[in-house]
């Protein structure tokens, strides 16, 4: 199970008035489904579909047990990689720019009639947290978060080709050995010259603006999550923002902390916006009279439990010495094979 890294927390936190960029689709996040967001094709870039573009790819939010996982995607002609993002813009790793600044840059890359709108293509893949734990929970064949952040990544880049953009550099933020995962996306992509680096975010400018396309959508998306928890009564003191409510969502916020003891639900725990595979939200659940214990059945090994398939008897496998089972000729006996 996931945990957090030490990391200042301050940085971590949106801003209080973060900008809603287009890649926040309220109705999915608000009911716990994941989906990806494609920004259009940038002038720049569509006008001459052959022109060499460089992408990078890097994430927001692998460690906090509140919201998405975001991964970003972004990507712009070669010739303007560094001299717009990193030397008109300063993009740098979302995570050492302030909360406002990230906002900001978010906002100027959306706006119409900016160098940065005109030029740069991005893309994001909300992971909620309801979709996470699920997948790390399942009993059969778990699907790690490793696996599912690889193949984020790889369906964010397989759709930019599909749209027919000249990708000829990739730039990666690594998941594990970044010898392996660099190996594993040469074999998808073998065309494409590929670097997959610790750090990324704060080597190649094209993955400090994924970063920030990714920083920004998750700040977003937790404002968003908690419009169902703020309250409508002016004179309450429930927090008004995510920001106060949750902090960065990370476990070792103590706001974060803090909301999740006072709003835990004894049976079901908490909504779609934690993730229950986390330690952290497991620790609480199974806190001595924090909630209430429930056992399920083992459907492969009870004996006791009767599948459908039971059903399914013939005349042939029936005993005339055993007891007819009312259940099974509920609605009549089967049908003698010798009929056929």
């Amino acid at each position: 199970m996931e945990e957090a890294d030490s990391r200042d927390i301050s940085q971590d936190t949106p801003a209080d008035d973060v900008f809603i960029a287009p890649s926040i689709h309220e109705n999915e996040i608000l009911q716990g489904i994941s989906y990806t967001h494609h920004a259009p094709i940038p002038r720049l870039v569509q006008s001459e579909l052959s022109k060499e573009c460089v992408l990078g790819v890097d994430e927001a939010g692998r460690g906090p047990v509140l919201g998405p996982m975001v991964y970003g995607l972004c990507y712009l002609p070669l010739a303007l990689h560094r001299s717009l993002l990193a030397e008109t813009y300063r993009f740098d790793d979302s995570k050492v720019l302030k909360p406002k600044v990230r906002s900001n840059l978010m906002e100027a890359l959306c706006a119409p009639g900016t160098d940065l709108f005109d030029a740069c293509g991005w893309a994001t893949r909300v992971m909620s947290a309801q979709d996470i734990s699920s997948d790390m929970l399942k009993p059969l064949g778990a699907y790690n978060l490793n696996a599912q952040a690889m193949d984020a990544t790889i369906e964010l880049i397989k759709e930019v080709f599909a749209q027919g953009v000249n990708v000829t550099e990739i730039y990666v933020d690594t998941i594990g050995k970044e010898e392996v995962y660099q190996r594993k996306l040469e074999r998808i992509f073998p065309t494409t010259k590929i670097t997959v680096a610790k750090k990324a975010d704060s080597l190649y400018p094209c993955v400090s603006a994924a970063s920030v396309c990714a920083k920004v959508t998750r700040d977003a998306a937790l404002e968003v999550g908690y419009q169902t928890y703020r309250s409508s009564d002016s004179q309450s003191e429930e927090p008004t923002t995510s920001a106060r409510a949750w902090g960065s969502g990370y476990p070792g916020d103590p706001r974060a902390i803090a909301w999740l003891k006072q709003n835990m639900d004894p049976l079901f725990g908490w909504g779609n916006e934690c993730r229950f595979s986390w330690r952290t939200a497991k620790d609480l659940l199974e806190a001595k009279n924090s909630g209430i214990e429930v056992y399920w059945p083992d459907l492969n090994n009870d004996p006791h439990i009767m599948r459908m398939t039971d059903f399914y008897i013939t005349t042939l496998e029936m005993k005339a010495d055993e007891p007819e089972d009312e259940l099974i000729t509920w609605y009549g006996k089967p049908v003698a094979e010798s009929i056929f």
